[in-house]
């Protein structure tokens, strides 16, 4: 088979590593980078060498897949032109500003049956692949995730530049409606919410506590989940996996003991396996792991929170 013609749209800090990626799997070829910052095409394509452009549209007779990586306020024109064109589209999240305009996107993608990626980056995380075996029906999940301010999130609220993330897994582990949000938040550093708790209430019980700060002095990533026969534990930042299970001896009498075990994984890369999962869904015509309708899913619970904490 053909190497996948590929090029990246935005090569700021992100971006470049897309390229990267792109440029070093033998399954693509990275034909050009774009960015409205004609330099910083020029430094990227300098590096990889590769053609730089500023100007996508002028390549799109000449590729078959891109990584958008533009601002979030631009995906949308970005994102509906290249699939307009035909193209397979692995898009950075949050998909869009809005629900209608990830909507369009989604239907667009249908209508020319190319793959529409979002890149919720998380869930290529070697420990939140190797959870999806031992989850039945959760009943409580807890997640915290924090981190020092960037600028570079700073054009969206701390809901849409990192809860969304843990909103995502948590929509796709519970696999139910949401039927209840409760929300707070504060601004502490930028002029939008730094810190947020969100409370979802989900129509088969579950209930999803979910905490997100980007004001924080160090970063922590991790999620608990509660169910029947376990507590799960996940660490993304570490890597580590905890599965902790009613054992057959008692702890007191009447309660059961727990039987603990921990698994590390290997550091991995995820933003790689994000990008070879997108190109073997090209060449297989395979939905991907975080489809359209996903990042739909995850764009409208994450605004809905928006919404609420703008009462």
């Amino acid at each position: 088979m053909q190497p996948i013609r590929t090029a990246v749209i935005g090569v700021g800090y992100l971006g470049r590593f897309h390229s990267q990626k792109y440029h070093q799997l033998p399954q693509a070829t990275l034909v050009a980078v774009c960015d409205s910052n004609l330099q910083i095409a020029e430094k990227v394509a300098h590096e990889l060498g590769v053609r730089a452009s500023s100007d996508y549209q002028n390549l799109l007779t000449e590729i078959d897949a891109v990584s958008i990586v533009v601002p979030t306020q631009k995906h949308f024109e970005v994102a509906r032109n290249c699939l307009a064109a035909g193209k397979h589209v692995l898009l950075e999240k949050p998909m869009t500003t809005t629900v209608a305009e990830a909507r369009e996107l989604v239907e667009l993608a249908h209508k020319q049956k190319v793959v529409l990626q979002v890149g919720h980056l998380e869930r290529f995380n070697p420990a939140i692949l190797a959870v999806d075996e031992l989850i039945s029906t959760p009943l409580f999940i807890e997640s915290d995730r924090v981190a020092p301010f960037n600028p570079r999130g700073a054009d969206v609220n701390v809901v849409m530049d990192l809860m969304i993330h843990d909103i995502d897994i948590i929509l796709d582990i519970v696999a139910a409606p949401v039927v209840r949000i409760d929300a707070k938040g504060v601004a502490v550093l930028s002029k939008d919410f730094d810190i947020v708790n969100a409370r979802l209430e989900f129509a088969n019980g579950c209930v999803a506590n979910v905490t997100a700060s980007r004001a924080g002095m160090k970063s922590e990533r991790k999620m608990r989940l509660f169910q029947h026969d376990a507590y799960i534990s996940i660490d993304f930042q570490n890597k580590k996996l905890g599965v902790h299970r009613k054992g057959t001896g008692e702890l007191y009498p009447g309660v059961s003991n727990i039987d603990s075990s921990e698994k590390t994984f290997d550091k991995g890369d995820a933003l790689l396996a994000e990008i070879e999962s997108f190109l073997a869904c090209i060449a297989q015509n395979k939905k991907p792991i975080v489809s359209g309708e996903a990042g739909l899913r995850a764009l409208e619970t994450a605004l809905e929170i928006t919404r609420i904490l703008k009462l």
